[in-house]
């Protein structure tokens, strides 16, 4: 099994491990202490519950533009090849949206990805609801082209409210049994 959870300075060194494997757009340590003690609440690690190792990651921060709209940005999205296809990135991107909102009140979420990157452009603009804003030329280091991406949060914190509020009156009616489920569901409808 595999938590996500917040990330601690801890997992920085494990986090950098796991981005060298995955991906070749690689940051010194500096860079990860740099997101980890400015913007704590932003980044999380996927751990195997069983080995205990790091096995995926989201490294974010906030944007420092005054003349824009409070707005985050992914640095660096990475889960190891053999747990992809699990749901754990998109796990990892709705965690770190859910604090650059409740945090910070991020309007937006942007990020860079490679042109050539077909599997990380269909899940953040098939399943996470990115738009490319433009094409940045030769963007990486190695002469490729980066879409600017960016996701609208300004409805993205309701959302997860609403579906924490659906899961919570599941539960209830497989705890409580139907009969309590309703009372309760009556409850929450007059308060």
């Amino acid at each position: 099994m595999v938590t996500i959870r917040l990330a601690t300075p801890f997992d920085l060194v494990n986090m950098q491990h796991c981005n060298l494997l995955c991906l070749p757009e690689n940051y010194q340590m500096k860079y990860y202490f740099y997101h980890g003690l400015s913007w704590p609440q932003m980044s999380f690690v996927a751990e195997d519950e069983h080995s205990g190792k790091i096995v995926g990651y989201v490294l974010a921060k906030m944007e420092e533009d005054p003349d824009d709209v409070p707005h985050g940005h992914i640095t660096s999205l990475a889960v190891k090849r053999s747990y992809r296809r699990a749901g754990l990135a998109r796990k990892l991107m709705d965690q770190s949206a859910r604090a650059m909102v409740e945090s910070f009140g991020a309007q937006y979420v942007s990020l860079h990805v490679r042109v050539s990157n077909r599997a990380a452009l269909s899940l953040y603009r098939d399943n996470l609801g990115f738009q490319i804003s433009e094409v940045e030329s030769r963007y990486y280091g190695d002469g490729e082209d980066a879409y600017a991406m960016k996701r609208d949060l300004t409805t993205f914190l309701k959302s997860c409210e609403d579906q924490e509020k659906k899961l919570e009156q599941e539960f209830a009616k497989l705890t409580l049994g139907k009969e309590d489920a309703a009372v309760i569901g009556r409850w929450e409808s007059v308060n």
